[in-house]
């Protein structure tokens, strides 16, 4: 048995993380030792490294409830967990296209910038421009148009 130090420890998750887990249900209540301290089992450390990795790659705590439910009952086909690592997937790649598209407005905006003074500064001014601004006189090669 565990105490909530040596899990987190364990698990590479704080300890404030591992009640925040109880308290929503993702990890079950403990057992208590005599002096009332949190005692958790191998099972619960487990548990606690698969929420941490499946956070890790970025699952939110609705899709981790029901891939941890689905762990729970190891007979049903796996489509359900299938089609939640599917969605996380594309979530992921549209966030690649998003940072992409900001890393070339972002490039443009240093390659523009003449080093001379803040009065003629290209990074203060695309800063400054609102969205609709941007769009309206925007070439179509620009990347700034994926991120408004």
């Amino acid at each position: 048995m565990l105490t909530i130090g040596k899990l987190g420890q364990a698990a590479g998750v704080k300890v404030p993380t591992i009640r925040y887990y109880e308290q929503i249900g993702l990890l079950t209540e403990p057992e208590r030792s005599a002096g009332n301290q949190r005692l958790y089992s191998r099972a619960t450390l487990d548990r606690l490294c698969f929420v941490r990795h499946a956070r890790d790659l970025g699952f939110t705590l609705e899709a981790i409830r029901d891939l941890l439910s689905l762990s729970d009952h190891p007979d049903q086909p796996c489509a359900a967990a299938d089609a939640i690592a599917k969605a996380q997937l594309a979530e992921v790649e549209s966030r690649l296209e998003r940072l992409t598209a900001l890393k070339a407005e972002l490039e443009r905006m240093v390659v523009q910038c003449a080093g001379g003074r803040i009065a003629d500064c290209r990074v203060i001014e695309a800063l400054s421009e609102p969205a609709a601004e941007k769009g309206a006189g925007r070439r179509k090669d620009d990347a700034a148009g994926a991120l408004a």
